[in-house]
């Protein structure tokens, strides 16, 4: 049986990942993809032996794919053992693979299909300083509805997607989130004390989703719910639509939707590198 880099057993062989549309001449591609994959999980170089335990490819492919990857500039060899790690050529590949993505674009498709099935508009944000910022909006196919433009931003204690984000940030660190007591009212609905939106926000953790209640505006509600990856909340997302569609059993539907396509979010990879790059340049907590 096949041992990993770390010597433990059961590690898959790199042909096992190879896709089923790969043939006899696209393996060494898959070979070469699969060693370029191998050098990028640790931050140190590997060995010729570290590489065929980890791949049981022979030594002698090995030496044969690494030349061409060499050759390419994709890998370097270090030492004389030999002993390889990843070559300059990567990164460009990599800086081009995130220049190219935007996390709007990414997101629209699902998004979309949110807004048809619940005739609300969806939304995702995301927690810039104490606001929540827009990064994709979704509009249904219909006259009356709820407007927002993306790359706007909007108060993060009194709307479905703010309240949901404040919810996963560190209690201790809740007043920097939030503008100085008594926060802005925009409504009758909405909360002003730092006491009535910590019991809210507990509220929120509990059923796993946040409720505004004609906090921000008379007659919107909005409902939402975390994107989380590797069990951090990162963005949220939601529906939002006139008061008198958000009944409680269309609330359930609402809110069974979003976990969906919030599931279907995380496990997007282009979805979550693009998240990932756009939480660096996000404002810090307390920031205005």
């Amino acid at each position: 049986m096949a041992r990993g880099v770390n010597g433990t057993r059961g590690t898959p062989s790199v042909d096992d990942a190879r896709p089923a549309s790969a043939n006899y001449h696209a393996q060494a591609l898959v070979r070469g993809l699969g060693l370029l994959e191998e050098l990028a999980r640790t931050s140190v170089p590997l060995t010729l032996h570290d590489l065929s335990q980890s791949t049981t490819l022979p030594k002698s492919t090995l030496v044969r794919l690494l030349s061409v990857l060499g050759e390419m500039e994709y890998v370097v060899r270090v030492d004389e053992q030999p002993s390889y790690r990843l070559g300059h050529k990567v990164q460009s590949l990599a800086a081009a693979y995130v220049e190219s993505l935007d996390l709007s674009v990414v997101a629209e498709e699902y998004l979309t299909r949110v807004a048809a099935r619940t005739g609300q508009t969806t939304n995702l944000g995301v927690l810039d300083g104490r606001q929540v910022l827009h990064i994709c909006v979704r509009e249904p196919d219909r006259p009356l509805r709820f407007t927002a433009e993306p790359g706007t931003r909007d108060h993060a204690y009194c709307t479905g997607l703010g309240k949901l984000l404040l919810a996963h940030v560190d209690p201790d660190r809740l007043a920097e989130a939030v503008p100085a007591e008594p926060f802005e009212a925009f409504t009758d609905q909405t909360i002003t004390t730092m006491d009535q939106l910590s019991r809210e926000l507990r509220r929120t953790l509990r059923r796993g989703y946040a409720l505004d209640d004609n906090e921000r505006s008379v007659g919107l509600r909005c409902v939402a719910v975390p994107v989380t990856v590797d069990g951090q909340c990162m963005a949220a997302v939601s529906v939002a639509g006139p008061s008198g569609e958000f009944t409680p059993n269309r609330i359930e539907d609402f809110v069974e939707h979003l976990r969906d396509v919030a599931a279907e979010l995380a496990d997007d990879g282009d979805f979550v590198a693009a998240l990932r790059i756009v939480n660096r340049s996000l404002r810090p907590i307390g920031s205005r």
